[in-house]
């Protein structure tokens, strides 16, 4: 579907276009037109390929989707691939992708599976027509930047998370097992967020060092600053799993822990059963040469040591913190 489409010319907006006319507005050197489509079908993006003579091979990876983010350059092209990630009413991660192609006088932007769009980055462009100046270059780092922007929250996001599960670790009434799920799931929310940003990573240092590609020749600084801020991402990705690591480790222990106490309470019972087990099992023998036997004190004098002998394992169980 189609959002918008305007022509661009010296950091200014010209006119609205339909698709047929795009054509003739790219043929003009100091113009660009700018086309957004959200969850474009086939015939659309063939469309988009004849009209900007878009290579083969970056028309398939967008018509498939589930890319790794990554940018190729393709003659005097760049195809940019990026994973957009969003929480859902359910608080569930939610993995959307944006395709982007760059010429001299085009960018295109192809939106899928994701509802959070850009047309605060288009005003934010129109609002800067000295930067627009730049053209396509410029617009590329604006729609890269609010991608990476919107990966902070959900990093936040996912911190509260980890807060929330370490919190209820040593709490006696929660589940351990919950517990272990639930950071299980942290953990694979975790690794999405780590596909989407670390290979975009190495993709946007090509964009600012060594042979930069002709479109983004004098926005080196601008690019270095998107691959700043996934670098912080990056590294706050690496924080948050070592913390997860740690927390399934602090989990498992206590679960160890609890077993332990546990094996500790049923072997003190078993000892304070055991003996007066014992007592009565020599005593229930019956042999005849047993003088307690026919002792008018043996049965008061046996149930008093047993009771004695009980309350002083019970008294070292309990000062041993075993009961």
């Amino acid at each position: 579907m189609l959002i918008n489409c305007a022509a661009y010319q010296n950091g200014s907006k010209l006119t609205e276009l339909s698709i047929e006319d795009i054509s003739e507005h790219i043929k003009e050197p100091d113009r660009f037109v700018w086309v957004a489509l959200k969850n474009p079908t086939d015939q659309e993006i063939d469309t988009m390929g004849e009209e900007f003579g878009l290579h083969e091979l970056a028309i398939e990876d967008a018509k498939h989707g589930h890319q790794r983010p990554k940018i190729e350059e393709y003659r005097d092209t760049l195809f940019c691939c990026m994973h957009m990630l969003e929480v859902d009413e359910d608080d569930l991660l939610r993995v959307g992708e944006i395709s982007i192609f760059v010429g001299k006088n085009f960018i295109l932007s192809m939106r899928s599976r994701s509802t959070a769009g850009f047309l605060n980055v288009r005003q934010r462009c129109e609002s800067e027509p000295h930067l627009l100046k730049h053209g396509a270059g410029f617009v590329l780092y604006a729609l890269m930047d609010a991608v990476v922007d919107r990966y902070f929250p959900i990093i936040d996001w996912l911190n509260r998370q980890l807060e929330s599960i370490e919190n209820r670790i040593f709490e006696r009434s929660s589940s351990a097992r919950t517990n272990i799920e639930e950071l299980y799931d942290l953990k694979r929310n975790l690794m999405v967020v780590q596909h989407a940003t670390l290979p975009l990573l190495e993709a946007v240092s090509k964009l600012y060092g060594g042979r930069v590609p002709s479109i983004c020749v004098g926005m080196g600084e601008y690019y270095r600053d998107i691959y700043d801020h996934l670098d912080r991402i990056v590294k706050s990705i690496e924080s948050i799993r070592d913390m997860l690591n740690t927390a399934i480790q602090v989990n498992l222990s206590m679960i160890s822990l609890d077993d332990s106490a546990i094996t500790k309470k049923l072997a003190a019972w078993g000892a304070l059963f055991a003996v007066p087990t014992m007592i009565a099992g020599v005593y229930g023998m019956n042999f005849e040469g047993m003088p307690e036997l026919k002792w008018a004190l043996g049965y008061p004098m046996s149930l008093g040591l047993m009771a004695i002998l009980d309350i002083i394992l019970w008294r070292r169980f309990k000062k041993a913190g075993w009961l």
